[in-house]
């Protein structure tokens, strides 16, 4: 399953890298994640490493494979 992840704001390289299974891609006002997520419990696993890095998710969608 492929995902998107659209944080608030800009992140620093040193943040992005803490996300390797994911390419990220800067856009206005926001930053953007894709990568393939595979299961749920990696899904949770994501959603927790931003959140501990105190980044707000504004949205998350999955996109056709």
């Amino acid at each position: 399953m492929r995902y998107e992840f659209r944080i608030t704001g800009r992140v620093s390289e040193p943040v992005a890298h803490a996300f390797p299974e994911l390419r990220e891609f800067p856009a206005a006002r926001q930053t953007l994640f894709f990568g393939t997520v595979t299961d749920e419990a990696h899904l949770y696993g994501l959603l927790g490493r931003f959140r501990d890095l105190g980044l707000h998710v504004e949205e998350m969608r999955r996109l056709p494979d």
